[in-house]
């Protein structure tokens, strides 16, 4: 196999590492370590940067993170703003989904108030890019209801 004739060729993408990972709790530990260390980026660094760029969420939120390692091992990453289902279980109060065979039972309430401040941080995701905000309203209640959660009008 010839070796890349340029140096733009030689630091092309290697390969692509999604993690979910807590705002501000990166470390060489698993998942980032394994995840990274066997394709020769030094977890450590990651870690360091990832936690300086997450300050801005709450300790602890999950995020999901896109890490583009080169060839050279040099890498880059994207954090996207905490899952829907993350979000929706938060701002309902519910952390366990209940299910009965394939049949959701209902589990909890959230008002459109909620759904739509959680819909306003999901527009801030590169996936929901040029989306209309009711677009993404729409997702984020198809989301709830899938989940098991009624839409009232009234949060109680």
């Amino acid at each position: 196999m010839a070796k890349p004739a340029s140096g733009r060729a030689a630091a092309s993408l290697n390969s692509v590492v999604k993690l979910v990972l807590n705002a501000g709790g990166a470390s060489a530990a698993p998942p980032v370590g394994p995840a990274l260390g066997q394709r020769g980026v030094k977890a450590i660094e990651f870690a360091k940067q990832f936690n300086e760029q997450s300050k801005k969420y709450t300790p602890g939120i999950p995020l999901q993170t896109i890490i583009a390692v080169k060839a050279d091992k040099s890498f880059s990453f994207t954090i996207r703003p905490p899952t829907t289902s993350y979000l929706l279980k938060k701002a309902s109060g519910l952390f366990a989904m209940n299910v009965v065979g394939s049949t959701s039972l209902l589990v909890g309430q959230i008002s459109p108030q909620q759904l739509y401040e959680i819909s306003k941080v999901k527009a801030t995701d590169p996936s929901f890019a040029g989306l209309p905000l009711e677009h993404v309203f729409s997702m984020v209640t198809s989301c709830a209801r899938a989940m098991g959660l009624e839409v009232v009008k009234f949060h109680s």
